[in-house]
């Protein structure tokens, strides 16, 4: 079960009584989930400049406060630091990588591979020359790529932060699965021993060294995992697709399929219905919209109103984003989703992270 079944119809050509068993499924797949997530909207003193001046426009700014919330997670979750390797997927002009670099001022060893399938203008990553920064372009659909085949991190085994700011739909699915099966899975079969590492304790300040020295044997190397963490803003639930959806076992235990998940990701974008005016996205995704359905394929002019419907909406992607969760924690990983922004800043609001299970754990909120 691959293929979403080609006699679908849309949703604007449901009857009520359809649509009613649609939502009954998606009300019962839905219960005892957590409808509010926690509220982990943050700033980084790393954009402090760039917030405050007075050129800004609007929507400069909610870019920009979005990126310095973005920031101040993976700094809360401990993955700002030396001696290792930042994916940026769907990377654009590369702007979040550009600010991950400067917050780390002159941490030793620090690649960025940025990941974007189409050409971009005005990237900002050709501007940067430290030193000790690397950045390489990847102009790859991120189905295609295999990180385990790049030279970088096959020779220097650095550990890998996969980030992204409005990952679309289904390229967030690719970004997990390329980073969980394909790349994290590989290392693990291969059973390769990491580089030593020295990991800077940020209490103490102290460095301490984790890799065992050779030839003693009571000395037990810290479990190294080749993915350090996830966090990804997601963005535009109904661009996803069954095919490369990583919840499906999540969405089959509830009794559900590819038919129930075509359209609640169709409905997800109920969830901005009568708000998208108010946002910076009002265009920019609008635009995306046009390109994935028809006027009204998404409405009906049933017995639902607009605060009905954006429920249902929220509902639908919050049951999409807790089969990612539960495709993280099976796979090893401590997930959390949570706000990272104002709904007035952007209707995407939601973050997705994730640690491995041995690292120190980012609450749960599902």
């Amino acid at each position: 079960e691959t293929e979403i079944p080609e006699q679908l119809v849309p949703i604007s050509s449901l009857s009520e009584e359809h649509l009613e068993n649609l939502i009954k499924k998606l009300q019962k797949a839905s219960e005892g989930l957590n409808s509010t997530l926690k509220d982990q909207i943050m700033s980084h003193p790393a954009l402090h400049d760039a917030l405050n001046d007075p050129k800004n426009g609007d929507s400069a700014t909610k870019h920009l406060k979005q990126q310095a919330s973005i920031l101040g997670n993976i700094e809360k979750l401990k993955l700002l630091g030396p001696r290792r390797c930042f994916v940026e997927f769907g990377a654009g002009k590369g702007k979040l990588s550009h600010w991950v670099d400067i917050a780390l001022k002159d941490a030793e060893k620090v690649h960025f591979i940025l990941v974007e399938k189409v050409t971009t203008r005005f990237k900002v990553d050709g501007k940067h020359r430290k030193k000790n920064s690397v950045f390489e372009r990847l102009q790859i659909d991120i189905q295609h790529l295999c990180l385990n085949k790049i030279p970088l991190l096959s020779k220097e085994k650095l550990p890998v932060v996969g980030i992204g700011k409005h990952l679309c739909g289904v390229a967030t699915d690719l970004a997990l699965r390329c980073l969980v099966e394909t790349y994290a899975a590989s290392c693990e079969e291969r059973n390769e021993e990491p580089l030593a590492k020295r990991i800077k304790n940020d209490k103490t300040g102290k460095e301490i060294n984790t890799v065992a020295k050779k030839g003693n044997e009571k000395n037990v190397p810290e479990k190294w995992s080749p993915v350090a963490g996830i966090v990804i803003a997601l963005c535009c639930h109904h661009r996803c697709d069954w095919r490369h959806y990583v919840g499906k076992e999540y969405f089959r235990a509830l009794g559900l399929g590819a038919v129930e998940f075509h359209y609640f990701q169709r409905m997800s974008s109920w969830a901005t219905c009568g708000m998208r005016k108010t946002s910076l996205e009002a265009s920019s995704l609008s635009t995306k919209r046009k390109d994935e359905q028809n006027d009204d394929s998404e409405e009906h002019d049933g017995f639902l109103t607009v605060e009905e419907k954006k429920k249902i909406g929220h509902l639908c992607k919050l049951l999409i984003d807790q089969g990612r969760v539960e495709y993280l924690r099976q796979k090893g990983f401590s997930p959390a989703l949570q706000y990272y922004t104002d709904p007035l800043v952007s209707l995407e609001n939601v973050l997705l992270t994730a640690l491995p299970n041995h690292s120190s754990s980012p609450e749960t909120t599902a």
